[in-house]
């Protein structure tokens, strides 16, 4: 069988390989079996690359498990919907010193593509295991809200909890008249004696809560604050848990003062935090650069980093994905203490791969995501208009990849992935999904090329204005 180059490794009396199949890779066992499921062929053991496996491997093999990584300076989340995308991405981090979370799904992103936390954990494993990467992994139950959700995390063996306090968070009082905010606002003698027209010195920031202010923040993110503090304090504290708090998933933006009081609030209630994701001003949409003011961008995020670096914990930038702008000016104002989250992007290149090598069939997605488009609408927001995409039909063949460097398309594509992988025709065969894996597994090493190009341009970018130490 072909042995995968990096992948053999001895523990005890036992040896541990990689070989490729001819639909999927599959461990090779010789020596003592520590508790592999398989069968004997051709006189070697050979075990399939299922859960059970994965379990055993991770015991066996430690550094096959995931760890905390977010204590580490620098980090980058690459979450993998597909399960294959792990292998080129380890090629970008022997190049780079952020450390990997090689496993990173929300909910949402498991419901459409019917996985499960136990099988993208399971993926990175064996994608650790056949490239030797030995550098540490993390493991991110990502957006989570309720107590059930993380809980379902952490029996999975996740190092981190992405908690998504959206539905906690107030969208109404930002613009509301300030006779409004008086009525809504309950008065609070404890937080009015620490904040109320009081100034704080960030750095060479200063950070003022007039009474308006105040009574905004605590009715913005009171409920936020509550739950996190309980979901803190029931679930992570104590456990070798990497806790990030998600206040992103707001109809407008995080101001750096509400930022303040957000990160001053729990500090007091003991809340241990390794990252927070604010709601930054400008949009960061799916799948393309950011849409907004870089020079406000800049003015803000500077007392962001210094806020985060106020309470001891790092900044972390959801939707990462291809924000090539902005890269620079994060790594130099958070000083390359950062956490990026990028996920859609890694789809988008493996349906470049198949624009590539495959036309007939990325024209069938194509024209499948059209029809879908409204359809997924329904789980982002993007402001794609289809009427930019150039008409299939006015497009060669060797044309198709260059749709992925339009962002209407690019948009299309990118939140379409669910009904893309979930479509079935009427005997409940997958109408794109088998194939897609059979051309990806075919051009796998396209596939990891191209990410590695892609991701090590972000981190190029995020590594390119960080002050020498």
């Amino acid at each position: 069988m072909d042995i995968y180059k990096n992948s053999v490794h001895s523990a005890g009396n036992t040896t541990v390989s990689v070989a490729r199949g001819s639909k999927a890779d599959v461990l090779v066992v010789r020596g003592e079996n520590p508790g592999f499921s398989g069968q004997v062929i051709d006189g070697e053991f050979i075990a399939p690359e299922n859960h059970e496996n994965a379990v055993v491997l991770r015991r066996v093999f430690p550094f096959t498990a995931p760890v905390p990584v977010l204590t580490r300076k620098r980090s980058f989340g690459v979450g993998d919907r597909l399960g294959i995308a792990s292998y080129g991405h380890i090629r970008v981090f022997r190049k780079y010193d952020a450390a990997p979370v090689l496993a990173q799904q929300s909910i949402r992103e498991l419901t459409l593509t019917h996985r499960d936390f136990d099988n993208v954990l399971d993926c990175a494993s064996y994608a650790v295991f056949r490239e030797d990467w030995q550098g540490g992994f993390g493991a991110d139950g990502d957006h989570l809200k309720t107590d059930k959700e993380v809980e379902y995390a952490l029996s999975c063996g996740y190092t981190m909890i992405t908690l998504d306090c959206s539905e906690h968070i107030r969208n109404d009082v930002e613009d509301m008249p300030t006779e409004q905010l008086k009525k809504e606002y309950t008065p609070n003698a404890e937080l009015e004696a620490r904040y109320k027209d009081k100034s704080f010195k960030v750095e060479n920031h200063e950070i003022h809560f007039t009474a308006e202010e105040l009574m905004r923040c605590a009715l913005i993110y009171g409920g936020a604050i509550e739950h996190a503090d309980r979901i803190f304090h029931s679930y992570i504290k104590g456990k070798p848990v990497d806790f990030e708090l998600s206040i992103d998933e707001t109809a407008t933006p995080t101001t750096p003062t509400q930022h303040f009081f957000v990160a001053n609030e729990l500090s007091l209630r003991h809340v241990e935090l390794a990252t927070v994701a604010p709601r930054f001003c400008g949009e960061f949409q799916k799948g393309i650069d950011y849409i907004g003011d870089l020079k406000q961008f800049e003015s803000e995020m500077a007392v962001h980093a210094a806020v985060a670096r106020r309470f001891g914990y790092k900044l972390s930038i959801h939707s990462g994905s291809d924000k090539l702008s902005v890269f620079p000016i994060i790594g130099r104002l958070t000083l390359g203490n950062f956490h990026v989250k990028t996920a859609g992007t890694n789809w988008l290149e493996a349906m470049r791969v198949t624009a590539e090598t495959d036309p007939k069939l990325y024209r069938e997605v194509h024209a499948y995501a059209l029809v879908a488009f409204h359809e997924a609408k329904k789980y982002y927001h993007v402001t794609t208009n289809l009427n930019n995409i150039p008409a299939l039909d006015t497009l060669t063949d060797a044309q198709l990849p260059e749709l992925f460097t339009q962002n209407d398309a690019r948009q299309l594509i990118h939140i379409t992935y669910g009904l893309i992988l979930s479509a079935k025709d009427e005997n409940g065969n997958s109408l794109y999904r088998d194939r897609l894996y059979a051309n990806w597994r075919e051009h796998d090493e396209l596939y990891a090329k191209r990410l590695e190009q892609h991701i090590g341009r972000h981190l190029e970018l995020l590594y390119s204005q960080i002050p020498q130490d």
